[in-house]
């Protein structure tokens, strides 16, 4: 048993019995399982002993935690996005007021609920799919410890985004919590408050999360203004898809281990979305970060794709890279030949593969797996081939034929019956011969007559060829006597 080529199970069964295999989907998109059986000796064919099942992987819900370090126009921003996602469950604290700001008002009076630190730190951390901080300070509300949990999280398979403002630049930095060693940027304590166009870096182009955002096919991009960032330091192997001004790292996305990291080094996303100077495609970029952060197979950088269409495989190769390998095309016959790709959109690479034989196709290319079935997954027509009359016997004798085998199993003679024209009658059979039905249907769709020689112009011609005629039979005589 394979799950995308990779064997998962092996199973010693017997012949006819039903046996249930579990299968584990961990990831979303299409998974193509593949059960095989192994050959055995005098086997007709090889190719009904292997059935393929695709089963499409969809996350039934996302859970995120989205915690503020304090009010601002962008909160409302991400919770307005993840609200509006119906498989999105949102977990969302907004800190109002820090553990050192004391005013004397009683608790029972105050309507806010605590902070749930530990709950939601280290008891259920790693029941969120993704984690937020957005424009959250180290105000010591979390203890450093619940930030090396989010360190383990994130290096487990978790998900970190940090949206930052001003607080990154200052001594509360989260870059001096824990978290400095996984976020791929170290501020340099500057905050440039200018109006600047966000603009997709030459990798973003080829990203996933920016490649296409509307409005960047022309420069300057055609979107509105932000007025602030934060300066930062991107860390070694580090590099930004979004820049702002003088090239400085905008929006950074890494892998740090089995997780994924992003870092927004501004908080006037918002701006867009308020259509500040025509506004931008906001919604575009926060739901594709948010996604690529979650694992969406189709914003992963580095995939391999294929499509069965009409005997054709369309294959498309995302890659942050220049010059991918090519791609090599396993088909169900066990024959593998290798095919070039060509250069489409940045970091996208295609090829059209015909195909003549049906069955299911593996590519391979850069320790990446793509599957393709060709025609259907497991044909009809290849679960029994051993040939039996009885299959039919229903049917043809319902209508007075027969059916029978022409060949002997012990090896004499092939019989063939006699194929014997009957016009009616109910029996379409005897013990040496098969009947066919003689309908003598028809139907006439039209009669069209040319006269082959019209009127006058008719004789003419045929005069001309009997003149032709005899002046060439004259001309043979006339040589043959001299």
């Amino acid at each position: 048993i394979r799950r995308d080529g990779e064997i998962i199970a092996r199973r010693e069964v017997a012949t006819g019995q039903t046996v249930q295999v579990p299968v584990r989907i961990d990831r979303g998109g299409p998974n193509v399982v593949e059960i095989e059986a192994a050959p055995l000796d005098n086997e007709l064919t090889l190719a009904n002993n292997r059935a393929v099942i695709t089963i499409e992987g969809v996350r039934d819900k996302l859970r995120v935690l989205l915690v503020s370090g304090e009010p601002h126009p962008g909160e409302r921003t991400w919770r307005n996005l993840l609200k509006a996602d119906a498989n999105v469950d949102l977990v969302h604290f907004t800190i109002l007021r820090p553990p050192e700001k004391q005013d004397g008002t009683p608790i029972n009076e105050l309507s806010l609920i605590a902070f749930p630190t530990r709950e939601l730190f280290q008891v259920k951390i790693k029941e969120f799919d993704l984690i937020i901080f957005d424009r959250y300070a180290n105000q010591s509300i979390l203890p450093l410890v619940y930030f090396d949990n989010i360190v383990r999280y994130v290096r487990d398979g978790g998900a970190l985004l940090v949206a930052a403002g001003p607080e990154y630049a200052g001594s509360q930095t989260l870059a001096r919590t824990p978290l400095g060693q996984i976020l791929p940027a170290i501020p340099d304590g500057s905050v440039i408050d200018e109006a600047y166009r966000a603009r997709v870096s030459e990798l973003g182009k080829r990203h996933p999360v920016t490649r296409d955002l509307p409005g960047s096919e022309v420069d300057p991009p055609r979107w509105g203004e932000w007025l602030r960032m934060v300066g930062a330091q991107a860390r070694a192997g580090a590099a930004p898809v979004m820049t702002g001004p003088g090239d400085r790292p905008l929006l950074m996305l890494s892998r740090e281990q089995k997780g994924r990291v992003a870092l927004f080094l501004s908080d006037h996303e918002w701006l867009w979305a308020r259509g500040f100077r025509n506004g931008g495609p906001y919604l575009d970029l926060l739901r594709r970060l948010s996604h690529w952060l979650m694992k969406e197979p189709e914003l992963e950088e580095e995939a391999l794709r294929a499509t069965a269409r009409n005997g054709t495989i369309e294959v498309e190769r995302q890659t942050l890279g220049d010059n991918p390998f090519p791609v090599t095309v396993t088909g169900p016959d066990g024959q593998s030949r290798q095919v070039a790709l060509e250069a489409g959109q940045p970091g996208l690479f295609t090829a059209r593969i015909p195909t003549s034989a049906l069955g299911l196709y593996r590519l391979t290319a850069d320790n990446l797996t793509a599957f393709a079935s060709v025609g259907p997954e497991n044909p009809r027509e290849l679960m029994e081939v051993v040939s039996d009359p009885g299959a039919l016997q229903p049917l043809s004798q319902a209508t007075g034929g027969s059916s029978r085998r022409i060949g002997r199993e012990n090896g004499s003679a092939v019989d063939v019956p006699r194929i014997v024209p009957v016009r009616s009658g109910s029996q379409f059979a005897g013990a040496d011969w098969i009947g066919l039905r003689i309908s003598d249907s028809g139907v006439v769709r039209g009669v069209q007559i040319s006269p082959l020689f019209v009127g006058l112009i008719g004789l003419a011609v045929l005069f001309g060829a009997l003149v032709a005629g005899w002046l060439g039979e004259s001309g043979r005589r006339f040589r043959r006597e001299a």
